[in-house]
């Protein structure tokens, strides 16, 4: 099995994502997401940064992957897809189907994400058909939904990723939810997202934190982690297990993935220990999934 890293949902400031990235090429996953999936404001990194993070990272054997937008709005989001899509040779995620149309258009392969929201192997088959060599199932797939989809694929499924640690993107909206906890209009938001490294937490009036606010983008209150489901995870079909970056910790957790991918107890150990919860992968409402294992 082989491990991801997801691309970067946060807004930090230019000179923190290359440190990250640095730090990350000391401690490799097999393949890097690089690009900006959350808004199109956000660009502390060019077209050209991406770029050449990607190339540094293939020289050192990590295949890249550049991470399209997922939810677009404007023709110059658009044209920023396209140049996106034509860019190097290097795979491009599809989180929103016109993606998946330019680059069918291109005649070029494509890794699914999440967002394309493939609950059925006849969708799945279809997407296959248009060049989609690898897909990131729906956060809301449970485990035994996963392998009914791909025993009904057989051999003809493509590469499965699943989502493993992080907090789990639930939604995208036209609004920017930041933005408006700021009382400011999206147009003229002042960056303010760039203040939340995690993101801004929701409470409910009882005073429980029930959502994360990331820009357009809602996320879970508190991180999925099915690292101490690794075993699970191969028996459902899963091929590649996505770690989705945060300013605190991920290198480690990287390295402790790698070990116990290798059979490394103490390190296993050490993934369950962090928290988190199951998410949807026992078929459960996901924000009132069980503790992972160990806790």
């Amino acid at each position: 099995m082989k491990i991801a890293l997801g691309p970067l949902l946060y807004f930090w400031p230019r000179q923190e994502i290359l440190a990250f990235y640095e730090r990350i090429a000391a401690a490799p996953p097999d393949v890097v997401y690089l690009g900006e999936v959350v808004c199109s404001k956000r660009r502390e990194l060019t077209l050209a940064d991406w770029l050449s993070l990607a190339e540094g990272f293939r020289a050192q054997g990590v295949e890249p992957v550049l991470s399209a937008l997922t939810l677009l709005e404007s023709a110059a989001e658009r044209q920023q897809l396209k140049r996106l899509c034509e860019a190097g040779d290097y795979l491009v995620e599809a989180n929103d189907y016109s993606a998946v149309g330019l680059l069918q258009g291109l005649g070029r392969p494509f890794v699914g994400g999440t967002t394309l929201n493939v609950y059925n192997h006849a969708t799945l088959q279809t997407l296959r058909e248009a060049g989609m060599v690898r897909w990131v199932p729906p956060l809301e797939l449970s485990g035994e939904a996963l392998s009914g989809i791909l025993s009904a694929c057989a051999s003809t499924a493509p590469e499965t990723e699943v989502f493993a640690h992080g907090r789990m993107p639930l939604a995208h909206a036209a609004r920017c939810y930041t933005a408006r906890a700021y009382d400011l209009p999206k147009d003229n938001c002042g960056f303010r997202c760039i203040e939340h490294p995690e993101g801004m937490p929701l409470y409910s009036q009882d005073g429980r934190h029930f959502l994360t606010i990331n820009g357009i983008q809602t996320q879970s209150a508190e991180p999925v982690n099915l690292l101490g489901e690794l075993p699970a995870l191969a028996r459902s079909g899963a091929d590649i297990v996505r770690i989705s970056p945060g300013p605190n910790g991920t290198e480690a957790r990287l390295r402790d993935l790698r070990r116990a991918l290798a059979g490394d107890a103490d390190a296993a150990v050490a993934l369950t220990r962090e928290g988190g919860h199951r998410g949807y992968w026992d078929g459960g409402p996901g924000m009132n999934g069980p503790a992972a294992p160990g806790q």
